[in-house]
């Protein structure tokens, strides 16, 4: 059962396409510090995009956590690009040529394409692991107080959170971005994760959804609307900048459309969280100086906030698997230039491939694992009296 309403622990789960694997390895170390068959340690759940499909099964087994990321982690661990989306040769060809012709003559009508990639078997895969009916039965029963999804409206361009919860959870509305209690179901989820040219948008009810990452200003917002006092948001980013006085290159060539694929999607997954993590941490350091009588007259109060990143650069990662990619997904990398140079970063987006999904998962769990302390603390456990210092149990290794 939940604790109190004021008193409630948010869990964020952001974009990142094949690197939200990632968060599975965070979500495995956090399931070994918790008693077996006990339910969810974050009753409200939020996902965005491909963090959005992870948000779905864990609320699907909101009453029983452990097994929720025992799904998870088979799933990611046995991952493979056929899953998300088509790589049948054929068809890749006709994605391309389809492109070609729709980019000479403006659109080919009713055989203009909607997307690069079809991801028909992902709705699948969702299919098999998300029971909509059964989130609910946890929300009633009440060991879910919220779950939600976020989607960006292309007609009415705004950030849409849809979430379903308990009753006293009102509608919001900001600018640009709004929340919308209703049931959810796969396509809302598919919505979230619907990147921006590689798959289709979404019909839900009188708009077309894309990628919940594409205007979310404020990802963290969303779990401060659904009543969290207490927040983890787990990223899929080394935050570290890369090194601004590596030597120029001899040559600039101009930036390859897998390069500018590259840049969009970083600035789409990474930033917004970025930005609003430090707007979080400024408003609660400012908090310290406004007087408690005031805060609750007010109604303002500090959140307490955790995240948790990759403690290394996934990129390397990625290009160390660039082999395992169908060869059909391959070709159309290459030919848009996502196989070489700076257009490299973009397969760490779209490599399902079990390989990269379980090097991703190792770190995840490690890093959660050295930030053990902080865990227990978020979530109100004790650390065991007999253990001085954390040590990993039984950590996977990279490579």
């Amino acid at each position: 059962m939940l604790g109190s309403p004021n008193d409630l622990t948010g869990l964020l789960l952001t974009g990142g396409g094949a690197r939200a694997a990632y968060q599975v390895g965070v979500l495995k170390a956090i399931a070994e510090l918790l008693p077996d068959n006990g339910p969810t340690p974050f009753p409200i759940i939020c996902g965005t995009s491909a963090g959005a499909i992870n948000a779905a099964v864990l609320a699907t087994e909101a009453g029983h956590f452990k097994r929720g990321v025992a799904t998870l982690e088979r799933v990611w661990s046995n991952m493979h690009c056929e899953q998300v989306f088509r790589t049948a040769p054929r068809l890749a060809a006709k994605s391309a040529l389809l492109w070609t012709l729709s980019l000479l003559f403006g659109g080919i009508g009713r055989y203009t394409p909607r997307s690069l990639l079809d991801n028909a078997p992902l709705r699948m895969l969702l299919e098999a692991h998300v029971d909509p009916v059964r989130i609910q039965r946890w929300i009633d029963d009440g060991r879910l107080h919220a779950f939600s999804l976020t989607a960006a409206a292309y007609n009415s361009g705004h950030s849409t959170t849809f979430f379903q919860g308990h009753a006293s959870i009102p509608p919001w509305e900001r600018t640009r971005r709004i929340g919308i209690p209703r049931p959810l179901t796969i396509d809302h989820i598919l919505a979230s994760a619907a990147i921006p040219f590689l798959f289709p948008a979404v019909r839900i009810g009188y708009d077309y959804y894309g990628d919940g990452s594409m205007r979310q200003l404020a990802p963290l917002s969303c779990a401060l609307h659904l009543g969290a006092s207490r927040l983890l948001a787990i990223g899929a980013r080394n935050e570290m900048p890369d090194d601004p006085n590596r030597p120029p290159v001899a040559y600039l060539e101009h930036p390859s459309p897998g390069q500018i694929a590259s840049f969009i999607l970083d600035t789409i997954f990474m930033d917004g969280l970025s930005t609003d993590i430090e707007r979080l941490r400024r408003i609660n350091h400012t908090l310290q100086y406004v007087p408690s009588t005031m805060r609750s007259r007010q109604a303002l109060r500090t959140i307490e906030l955790m995240t948790v990143f990759p403690s290394e650069d996934v990129r390397p990662l990625a290009e160390r698997h660039a082999g395992d990619f169908p060869r059909s997904v391959h070709y159309l990398l290459r030919s848009i230039g996502a196989t070489r140079g700076r257009g490299r970063p973009l397969i760490s987006y779209l490599l399902f491939e079990q390989g990269f999904c379980r090097e991703l998962i190792a770190l995840g769990y490690r890093d959660a694992c050295n930030d053990y302390p902080r865990l227990r603390r978020l979530l109100g456990l004790r650390a065991p009296a007999e253990v001085s210092r954390e040590t990993p149990r039984d950590a996977p290794r990279l490579g």
